[in-house]
């Protein structure tokens, strides 16, 4: 078990890319918060918004706050899973072949607009995500640690566009809904433009952990206590969602392991070694709003995945 002082230092760690990254990002703490969050719970996060709001600079941002590798893919309809994972090349010399890996062999992986390739190189990234290997042509290749992927799509634009499936949804801990800053913040924005800062944050942006740290505070996070009655209240909430009446598709399992492992991040985060009935309500509708599927009757009536949540947490009692 760790003590008291580790958590403090992953609080203060968690500090300074927060004031990192705030050197170049006005506003977004909301999707600072959870992306920092996910990175210790050993997840990864899907960011959807419309273009321009700064869904890949960010992302980008929290990959400079870290020294390890980066690569970036932009998807298109095009794209074949042989640009994602790799393929094999063939060595006239030796008259072999030998298995080049592709961009997903780093650290952390920028996708950007994940729903323009379609299904057959989605699901490239299935035994990636979950299990953090590849297997080509009967051999496994083992990512390296730590490995995190960072997902962007436009919810607007339908055309050339491919939905995700349910499948591969379920592999993402977190879906981040990045909305318009409000005026206060556009104003910073222009001021940040007009200085060069967003252009040149490899200036400005320093790292303040190596891969070796995350693995370290990811460790960390995972032997966080949790109280039996907490445990439970996952599994209550998880569950409610699988007999509600407003919801055609319910969480699964999955979900409720991702909103443990993220409760204890966020717990850590604070810079306690225990977690509470506020962590698991906090993390909740990023780790179930792209989890469940609303009837059709509810979604003709207007209703959201986030108001039925709040509902869910509403009618399951809060442990004390």
């Amino acid at each position: 078990m760790y003590n008291t002082i580790d958590v403090t230092q992953l609080n203060e760690t968690v500090k300074k890319i927060k004031e990192q990254i705030a050197k170049v990002i006005v506003g977004q703490e909301q999707m600072i918060e959870l992306l920092i969050a996910a990175m210790l719970a050993e997840g990864h996060v899907l960011i959807e918004g419309v273009p321009g709001i700064g869904k890949t600079l960010t992302a980008k941002l929290l990959s400079r706050c870290i020294d390890a590798h980066f690569s970036r893919i932009q998807f298109t309809p095009d794209l074949m899973p042989s640009d994602v994972i790799g393929t094999s090349v063939f060595n006239p010399q030796t008259a072999t072949f030998s298995f080049k890996k592709g961009p997903v062999f780093s650290n952390i992986i920028l996708i950007d607009e994940i729903n323009r390739s379609p299904a057959k190189t989605q699901a490239a990234l299935f035994e990636v995500m979950e299990e953090r290997q590849i297997t080509y042509d009967g051999i496994t290749y083992i990512l390296p640690e730590p490995f995190m992927v960072l997902a962007t799509q436009n919810p607007v634009e339908h055309e050339g566009t491919y939905r995700l499936p349910e499948a591969q949804l379920d592999r993402f801990l977190f879906k981040i809904e990045v909305k318009y800053p409000v005026p206060e913040e556009e104003i910073k924005i222009l001021e940040y433009a007009h200085r060069g800062v967003t252009t040149h944050f490899n200036e400005e942006v320093q790292p303040v952990l190596s891969g070796d740290d995350i693995v370290m505070f990811r460790k960390l996070v995972a032997s966080l206590h949790i109280e039996q009655k907490v445990i439970k209240y996952i599994a209550e909430l998880v569950y409610e969602t699988r007999n509600n009446k407003a919801l055609f598709l319910g969480a699964s399992p999955r979900a409720s392991v991702a909103v443990l492992r993220s409760a204890k991040a966020k717990a850590a985060m604070l810079g306690r070694d225990f977690v509470t009935p506020d962590d698991v309500v906090s993390v909740l509708h990023p780790v179930l709003c792209h989890r469940i599927i609303l009837t059709p009757e509810k979604e003709m009536e207007g209703g959201t995945a986030e108001e039925v949540i709040k509902d869910i947490t509403k009618k399951i009692e809060v442990p004390r």
